[in-house]
């Protein structure tokens, strides 16, 4: 079988978009036709999660990088506090603890902590949060 003809032929009728929608018989869907309501007992594939996944560790590693002109002379547990937080929030909002990351540049990591802590984000999602925090303190994993 032609796998790129029935491609293409998949597209031309499922369509190709890149958000959830409903299909035609109200069941969410997003990509080509890809089914991924529960409540039909769908699932995304676990392959499918975990390239997402890198995917978008990948380019949020370089949005970092892009933003953040020393961010890779931090240590990796508080350089992955700082990619947790843009993950959960996008870059832009991280990019919005200005103190905190002024205080990252300078390596006053308690300082940042503290920024942090003192947060929407930290009163939102304290668990997370909390970690996070104290690993921005400490440097190691907590």
């Amino acid at each position: 079988m032609n796998l790129e003809a029935l491609k293409g032929e998949l597209i031309r009728d499922e369509g190709n978009r890149p958000w959830a929608y409903q299909d035609s018989e109200g069941w969410w869907t997003c990509g080509v036709g890809f089914l991924i309501d529960h409540r039909k007992g769908a699932v995304i594939p676990q392959p499918v999660i975990d390239f997402w996944l890198n995917w978008l560790l990948i380019k949020l590693q370089a949005q970092l990088r892009g933003a953040l002109s020393w961010f890779d002379d931090m240590d990796d547990v508080r350089q992955r506090v700082l990619a947790n937080m843009a993950y959960n929030m996008g870059i832009t909002g991280l990019l919005g603890f200005k103190k905190a990351l002024a205080a990252c540049e300078r390596k006053d990591y308690d300082a940042a902590a503290d920024e942090i802590a003192d947060s929407d984000a930290a009163r939102e999602l304290p668990d997370r949060y909390q970690r996070l925090i104290i690993m921005m303190r400490t440097g190691e994993i907590a």
